[in-house]
């Protein structure tokens, strides 16, 4: 029972509790809400967008993060899972979201197509809440 409570190694039950032992418990009623669909705006603003998006496919991740940015207060800067900036959620559509961002809520996107408009990568996104 004594290794059930050892918090310096991460293990036992509390390491699992507390996300330290490796493994990936999923939480009691979490689940992924459908908010809205639009695209990334700003990749022509990207230096090796090319590069990039070799490694962007139908379906992956993109993390949401608040971006302090003189041209929007409300800016949500989105970066794949390998921590690259790929562009903004666009100003029209970015007013809820960072209002929910900026209460505490966890949003994200998924990729739902892409292709190459002449020199721009369009990049069409579906938003999530993690609730």
């Amino acid at each position: 029972m004594s290794d059930l409570v050892k918090k310096d190694d991460g293990g036992g039950l509390l390491g699992v509790l507390h996300g330290t032992s490796g493994l990936v418990v999923p939480k009691p009623f979490e689940r992924e809400i459908y908010l809205f669909t639009t695209h990334v705006a700003g990749t022509t603003h990207v230096d090796n967008i090319l590069k990039i998006d070799k490694h962007l496919d139908i379906d992956d991740k993109l993390l949401f993060f608040r971006e302090e940015n003189p041209h929007d207060e409300k800016a949500i800067r989105i970066e794949t899972l390998r921590k690259e900036k790929i562009g903004y959620v666009p100003r029209v559509d970015n007013v809820v979201f960072s209002r929910l961002m900026d209460a505490g809520k966890e949003l994200y996107a998924r990729i739902k197509g892409k292709e190459f408009i002449d020199e721009w990568l369009r990049i069409e996104i579906d938003i999530y809440l993690k609730d």
